[in-house]
Formats: structure tokens, sequence, C-alpha cells
């Protein structure tokens, strides 16, 4: 035996399971499933976002009969705060969460320039990449000192450059560039980062590697380059020499017999180069002594 019973729709009931699914620079996609299961009428949501920075309020609506919602929260504004509270239109029970939007980029590329008395900063503009970055807003730097442990509020500047003076001898720095914070320093971009060694060289991690394989490359070409010359002229010093000296036994060879004569001769020493000018010439050989020529 079995009994079937039907529940009562109880209106009064918070929405459940709210969550974030995806969360971006300006907008939000929250989930959340109805009351109850399996609703048999159009329910009608409240979907109300408190600015936690600006404290404002906006207040949305959402009608649909589906057991699971899904929507989407537009016009957020990157690295901003929000509580999100949902709850039928009839204000019953409701249920709530905060959201962080993601914030601004870092700036791309940058980079110090060292002068006689001060260095500067470069960078590349984060508008090139951030549509909702407008250069009005600007940009804050600031400055770690490793000795004394200490970071330090340089300013802000609405150029892609800024200038640092008075840097003591010794001191190691790190320097960062990120989107002016807004409202007191609560909705803030990525910041990049770059390190300042007291020789007055600025680098990052990936760029120290790049510069260190760089110098490698530049040592090893040069010395390997001097060694194949050094050889090649080698090879061309033992050719000729050995071209020589076969020219030399050749001459050497053709002085000791003469065909046209029927004697054995020696050259005057003008084809060798070494011989005495003055040596005397052999006429000939008996004739019953064999010669043998090599």
């Amino acid at each position: 035996d079995y009994v079937v019973v039907k529940m009562i729709p109880d209106n009064r009931l918070p929405p459940r399971h709210l969550h974030s699914v995806h969360t971006g620079k300006t907008f939000a996609v929250i989930k959340w499933e109805s009351p109850y299961d399996s609703p048999d009428q159009d329910m009608l949501y409240a979907v109300a976002v408190k600015d936690l920075v600006r404290k404002t309020d906006k207040v949305y609506k959402v009608k649909t009969r589906n057991s699971t919602v899904e929507y989407t929260v537009k016009k957020l504004e990157p690295g901003g705060k929000y509580h999100v509270i949902v709850q039928l239109g009839n204000m019953s029970k409701e249920s709530s969460m905060k959201i962080n939007t993601v914030p601004l980029s870092a700036p791309d590329a940058l980079k110090i320039i060292t002068e006689n008395d001060h260095i500067l900063l470069f960078w590349k503009s984060l508008a090139l990449k951030e549509s909702n970055f407008n250069e009005s807003r600007g940009y804050e730097i600031h400055m770690f000192d490793s000795l004394m442990n200490m970071t330090a509020y340089l300013g802000n500047t609405t150029e892609n450059y800024f200038k640092v003076s008075n840097l003591k001898i010794g001191h190691n720095y790190s320097f960062s560039v990120q989107a002016r914070c807004l409202y007191s320093g609560q909705m803030c971009g990525e910041p990049a980062t770059l390190l300042y060694d007291e020789l007055g060289t600025g680098e990052d991690s990936s760029a120290s590697k790049t510069g260190k394989s760089t110098d490698v490359a530049a040592i090893v070409v040069p010395v390997l380059f001097l060694l194949l010359v050094t050889l090649g002229i080698g090879f061309v010093v033992l050719y000729m020499r050995h071209r020589r000296l076969q020219n030399s036994f050749t001459a050497f060879a053709n002085s000791h017999y003469s065909s046209r004569l029927g004697s054995a001769i020696f050259s005057s020493g003008d084809d060798l180069g070494d011989e005495d000018d003055e040596a005397p010439m052999i006429t000939g050989f008996s004739d019953d002594v064999p010669m043998v020529i090599a």
C-alpha cells in the first residue's frame, strides 16, 4: 500500500543554492534554484545588487517558471565588491552572496632607464588592452625598499612614464605600477612589478633569464666564429705548403735524368729555390754502370 502526498508550495521560503558561476571585469553570472521543486506557475524574483564601495543599490526583476535559474548581473566595475541578494517578489526569506569582480590587468612592458641622478619608469598604455580603462584615471606608483623593508607611495600620473629620484646607494628596490585606485584605494588594478638592483639595472624574473641567455650567446658566438676562421686559415696555409713541397719534389726528381741528353743531371737550383747556384753539374756516367731510377 502507498499514498501520494502533495506538499503545499510555500512562497515564503528563500531561493536555494545561490552561487556564482562566472565572474568577469564588468559582469557576474549567478545561479540559484527555486524554493521548491517543479513550480506550477511563473515566479517573480527580486535580485538586489549592493555596491559595497560606492554604497549604491540596484534591483533587477526576474520572472521564470524554471526550477534552476541563471542570471547575468551587468554594468559592474572592475575590481569592485558587491553583495547580491535574491528573494521572491513577495519579500520572502532571502539568499545572499558576495562577489568581487576581476580587476584591471597590469600594464605591459614595464622598463627602467637609468639617468645620472634619477631613473625613469616606462610602460605601455593600459588602454591598448583594457577597453574599460580611461587614461584620465591614470596610474599610481609604489616602491618597496628591501633593505628597509618598507613600501612607499610615490605618486600618480596620467602619462606612461614616471621619474624617480633620491635613490640610496646599496639599496635594492621593487617598483610597481597599476591603474589608479578609486574610492580610498578599494578599486585598484593589478600591479606590474619590476626589480631594480643597486647597480642601476632594472629587471624582472623573465627579463633576467633572457638577458643572461643573450649575454652568453654574445660571448660564445664570436669565439666560435674566430675558431672557425683560424681553422680555415690553418687549412689554407697547410695546403699551400703542401703544393710548394710537391712542386719542389717534382722539380728535384726531374732534374736527375734527361732523356734528350741521355744522361743524369741536376737542376741548377732555380726551381728549388734553396740549392746553391755554384753547385757543379754532373755530366754523365759510364755505360757499364747500371742506373736505377726510383
